[in-house]
């Protein structure tokens, strides 16, 4: 998927994560934390790790920044409308940061998650900020886009960035209004 018309930024997210204290809290006996992570997450870790001959660890430590920088894009894009999950109940679950078949990370959202996004964001075409139907499409390179309709002039993308080094993991996420 290429670029195609003008992108506004709208919410910045960027989280750093501790390598040594992530792998603490993953390996405590009871742990739910792998359980936040889908099995397609787990799997590109495992190869990734494996491919570069490092610790699993920090390829699941840099998704988890991806995860907790997402919510604060998301956070930033609602501006003063309520939050549709708190910390408590967010569902980490359903937010997976995966690579596409070249290797670059892309936001993809379960469809709960999809569907709260779409419901709490508003209209950024619209000056009354009223809301707007969203329906998402992830596409095979594995940028997560959601396209507006009906009237099909704004659609909303997601850009991540993610990286590890010196037992730091960190990710920038971009929300972005892409405007047709």
């Amino acid at each position: 998927m290429g670029f195609s018309g003008e992108e506004t930024v709208l919410g910045l997210g960027h989280d750093l994560v501790s390598i040594a204290e992530f792998a603490e809290r993953l390996a405590m006996p009871g742990t739910r934390m792998s359980r936040l992570f889908s099995v397609r997450e787990q799997r590109q870790s495992q190869e990734r790790a494996r491919v570069k001959g490092d610790d699993v660890e920090s390829h699941l430590a840099v998704r988890w920044a991806g995860k907790e920088a997402v919510l604060k894009a998301w956070s930033e894009a609602l501006r003063d409308e309520p939050a549709p999950y708190g910390l408590d109940d967010f569902p980490w679950g359903g937010i997976e940061i995966l690579d596409d078949r070249r290797g670059r990370p892309g936001v993809h959202l379960g469809q709960e998650v999809q569907d709260r996004l779409d419901e709490s964001l508003p209209d950024p075409s619209d000056s009354r900020q009223s809301r707007l139907g969203w329906s998402g499409v992830n596409g095979d390179d594995s940028v997560g886009a959601f396209e507006a309709n009906p009237r099909g002039a704004a659609s909303l993308v997601w850009r991540i960035a993610l990286s590890h080094d010196g037992g730091i993991a960190s990710a920038v996420v971009l929300l972005c209004c892409r405007w047709s």
